[in-house]
């Protein structure tokens, strides 16, 4: 069995929008008061006066990780200051939300478990940003209504045909959101928790469905590499651009929406936010984003597909996106050509139809080897994004002065270059390492 993911378009009433609306604000406040009441759990534990002595102890007796445990275990069960203030879990932060009476009466007419829900994903956000193996997690922060996407999740939900019917509130017998209309047939009846949410005016379900394995194609015995740049993907068969034309016109208008923007803040300061005026630009502004990344997401996903398809096995760069975007060089063309994206959905399909995919080295020198001879470029002779001072070569060329190179002193693409550097990795993996 796999999980698959589908994303459905919901058809609402004006009722049933505000209510979905509501619903939002309620996961975002059963967030916001869990997170405070995991923050103040958390600074009792840090301010007990046992506190600074276990982390003594710890220091001074642990040298492993299973040490570090089992002496907190053993201080925790000896000292009644640690079981009168326990460590913050998200059970414990569900129950003392749970346990405020001012808001029983109000919190009765929403269903009660999307807040368990809230609660539940507070703690694996917590438990994610502690995770050593995870180090881009960030820390957990309150949720804003002023982010352009709000949403809830929902496990009592069910499906009947093409009609899906969120879970009802105890007893309420006008329940608007009993029977939602979507707008296509659901992939499967077996299915998990489903995540609701709204941004640009639309309403959307997200059901991650289990399905049967899924048929395998057949091999092909091939392998390719990709060697991803700002707008276009170079791979065997040519190249792909993933900033098309068409989007430079959306992109003009996201920038006229920005300045628009940008200049009823500086006029009006904070009041800007209350005008109509305002709130349509920015509903403009999403619309054109959301558009934008439509048009990108359906070539990034053909593209996949195909790739996994017609190769066996694919080599990509394993790029740190978060520090290409600190430059001010590329980072809008680092960002709006999706390089994180692209390896995220190759990855799973890549495990959906058993190829293989090979993550070349951070320090791997694609772009100064070259893939005739297997000369590195160093010290001056390195290709930078602005091309070689020294030889006067242009960014997107390569230049092989290796005499014994069958390519020496000819002009040659920088980027199929890079690309056939990589393919090497796939018959020479001995190769995949810093040079």
């Amino acid at each position: 069995m796999r999980t698959q993911t589908r994303v459905y378009k919901l058809q609402l009433n004006e009722e049933q929008k505000r209510l979905f609306i509501e619903l939002c604000g309620y996961r975002r406040w059963a967030w916001n008061h869990a997170l405070d009441i995991w923050n103040d759990m958390y600074e009792v534990r840090r301010l007990m006066a046992d506190y600074t002595e276990k982390v003594k102890i710890v220091k001074e007796a642990a040298k492993t990780h299973d040490e570090v445990r089992r002496v907190i275990r053993e201080i925790d069960r000896n000292s009644p200051g640690a079981k009168a203030n326990p460590s913050p879990s998200w059970q414990r932060v569900r129950n003392e939300l749970n346990s405020d009476k001012e808001t029983d009466a109000w919190r009765l007419a929403y269903p009660a478990h999307l807040a368990n829900l809230a609660v539940q994903d507070l703690g694996n956000a917590w438990k994610n940003f502690f995770d050593k193996a995870q180090p881009n997690w960030g820390k957990p922060k309150y949720k804003s209504r002023k982010a352009p996407r709000q949403g809830f999740k929902s496990d009592q939900s069910k499906i009947e045909g093409q009609i899906l019917k969120l879970e009802c509130p105890q007893g309420r017998k006008d329940w608007p959101l009993g029977r939602i209309r979507l707008n296509e047939p659901v992939l499967s009846d077996d299915f998990s928790v489903i995540s609701y949410f709204t941004e640009a005016g639309n309403y959307y379900a997200a059901i991650p469905f289990q399905v049967e394995d899924i048929k395998q194609p057949a091999k092909t015995g091939k392998a390719t590499a990709v060697d991803v740049n700002v707008g276009h993907f170079d791979y065997t068969e040519g190249r792909v651009n993933v900033l098309p034309k068409r989007l430079d016109k959306i992109y003009k208008k996201i920038k006229h929406y920005q300045r628009q923007l940008a200049r009823k803040r500086i006029q009006n300061g904070k009041a800007a936010y209350n005008s109509k005026n305002y709130l349509k630009t920015r509903a403009k502004l999403q619309a054109c984003y959301r558009k934008a990344g439509n048009i990108q997401n359906d070539l990034i996903q053909k593209f996949t597909t195909e790739l996994v398809r017609d190769y066996d096995m694919i080599v990509i760069e394993n790029l740190s996106v978060k520090g290409m975007l600190m430059s001010h060089v590329a980072s809008k063309g680092v960002h709006r050509s999706m390089f994180g994206k692209f390896k995220q959905i190759l990855t799973y399909k890549c495990d959906w139809y058993s190829k293989e995919l090979i993550l070349a080295n951070k320090l791997y020198p694609s772009t100064q080897r070259c893939a005739a001879c297997g000369n590195v470029k160093k010290g001056d002779d390195k290709i930078t994004l602005y091309g070689n001072k020294k030889h006067g070569t242009k960014h997107n060329e390569y230049v092989c002065y290796n005499k014994k190179c069958p390519n020496y002193n000819k002009v040659v693409d920088r980027d199929k270059n890079a690309m056939l550097s990589l393919l090497a990795l796939a018959e020479h993996p001995e190769l995949n390492k810093a040079l």
